[in-house]
């Protein structure tokens, strides 16, 4: 295909020339990009909302070149044939994005460019920040932007509406504009406070979990979670399991968490009260359950659920309430109410009743 059709003098056709010739040069650096950022960021545990990566088409070069192709010594000199795009969900995850590419890459630290210094009250959407990189083996440099998914909306949104386009914008608009602009950015700045402040939280309950301060833990999902880590209901499941020699077999027991809310339980201290108080009548429920049977595999659920069975009844509960504990743990079903029933009955004679 002939440059000519571009309107390009001698020296931009050599430089679109040079182009075509290494043009699956460019698509295997771009893909290679791609590649090694996936795979550094799933080594980190970094999740982000998208990677994507484009070389720029002999169109959009030769459109370049023909503005300005006079300031390119060579093919070198552009230094966005590749671009690679990375969008963050939070701010402070671009720099550790920027990190990464720091790691992986040569970074033209002169040409690059850090937008988020820009103080410009209509900045926000141009707040990227821009590595140059150059990759070993390969002469050309390319580039990377990072920006998170706000600052991706933003810019997309105004270059839809032409502004910045060179189109003139009244005043109304772009007072608007600014507006808006300036509630994305404090949008932005406190989705990664807010994430800050949950990791400190949850720092904070680990530490007080781990220090055995229960009572002074509420109870909640994150809480709940921890607490579960320091396998509270183990002792109670061994003490059954050993009944018949049986396995246990680990399921979730996030779905515990209603049911203590349910049973008035605001702390882990309450939880753990729960267990020291009943767990002598969840071991001789689970014992009448299993004791003459030859089952050789329990689940983990079965200590905390006989727990709290013999909590209810304990404390004079009916038929409907283990019915709602079934109905919690395992969904709706009227099998529950005559499960509930049956093992209603079959409770009131054992020991812990009459203690």
């Amino acid at each position: 295909m002939s440059a000519k059709k571009y309107q390009l003098d001698p020296h931009c056709e050599a430089i679109l020339e040079e182009y075509r010739e290494h043009l699956p040069q460019f698509e295997q650096v771009k893909n290679q990009v791609l590649s090694l950022l996936k795979e550094v960021f799933e080594e980190v545990g970094l999740i982000v909302a998208s990677i994507e990566g484009r070389v720029k088409t002999e169109g959009s070069l030769a459109g370049k070149l023909e503005l300005k192709g006079s300031k390119y010594a060579s093919l070198g000199d552009i230094t966005d044939i590749v671009g690679v795009r990375v969008i963050t969900f939070y701010i402070d995850d671009v720099d550790k994005v920027a990190s990464a590419v720091d790691r992986l890459f040569e970074i033209d630290w002169e040409n690059s460019v850090d937008k988020r210094k820009a103080h410009e009250i209509d900045s926000f959407g141009y707040m990227s920040l821009h590595y140059i990189c150059r990759t070993e083996g390969f002469p050309y440099r390319f580039e990377i932007q990072m920006r998170t998914v706000l600052q991706h909306a933003w810019a997309n949104m105004n270059h839809d509406t032409g502004y910045k386009s060179g189109v003139e914008v009244p005043k109304e608009y772009l007072r608007n504009l600014s507006r808006l602009a300036g509630m994305l950015e404090l949008v932005d700045e406190q989705f990664s406070q807010i994430r800050s402040d949950l990791t400190d939280y949850r720092r904070r309950v680990q530490a007080l979990v781990a220090s055995g301060n229960l009572d002074e833990v509420q109870l909640d999902g994150d809480t709940f979670r921890s607490y579960l880590q320091l396998k509270p209901f183990d002792k109670l499941n061994k003490r059954i399991a050993a009944v018949n020699q049986a396995e246990i077999q680990e399921v979730s027991l996030m779905p515990y968490l209603a049911v203590f809310k349910a049973m008035g339980c605001k702390t882990l201290g309450d939880i753990d009260n729960l267990i020291k108080k009943y767990r002598e009548g969840g071991y001789q429920i689970a014992c009448y359950q299993i004791g003459l049977t030859d089952l050789d595999i329990i689940s983990s659920s079965l200590g905390p659920q006989d727990l709290c069975i013999a909590a209810i009844v304990k404390n004079g509960g009916g038929k409907r309430d283990i019915t709602k504990l079934f109905d919690a743990l395992n969904g709706e079903s009227p099998s529950n109410e005559m499960m509930a029933e049956m093992l209603l009955e079959q409770v009131q004679d054992l020991p812990f009743m009459n203690q």
